[in-house]
């Protein structure tokens, strides 16, 4: 029953990453355009090449915080990560105990003390 559950949320998590595929392009195309307008405001002299950059970079910012969808995409994304990271995870056999007797587990004991 939670491999199906998994299967579903993985599923889920799939079509919506797909289905905002176009926005996370664009909000990585806005995010570099704002980090190559702050570079060349910072290096501009004169205030007109400095309020241009300005201006640049505050409407990118203004593209990349209203891109929700991207957002929504990125949470899928984690989504997914989520389930392919429990798919795989491997079960401890719970019949298998720790004893504390030196005899019979001697390899364990071995390895601490080698350490």
């Amino acid at each position: 029953m939670k491999k199906l559950g998994l299967l579903l949320l993985g599923i889920v998590a799939g079509l919506t990453l797909v289905l905002n595929l176009g926005s996370i392009i664009v909000l990585a195309i806005t995010g570099a355009i704002a980090l190559t307008s702050f570079h060349y405001w910072r290096k501009s002299i004169s205030k007109l090449a400095k309020v241009f950059w300005m201006a640049v970079l505050i409407i990118s910012l203004i593209g990349s915080v209203s891109n929700i969808g991207a957002f929504i995409g990125i949470i899928a994304l984690i989504g997914m990560y989520y389930v392919w990271h429990k798919w795989n995870e491997r079960t401890v056999n719970p019949n298998i105990t720790k004893s504390d007797d030196p005899f019979t587990n001697f390899e364990r004991q071995w390895s601490e003390l080698t350490k």
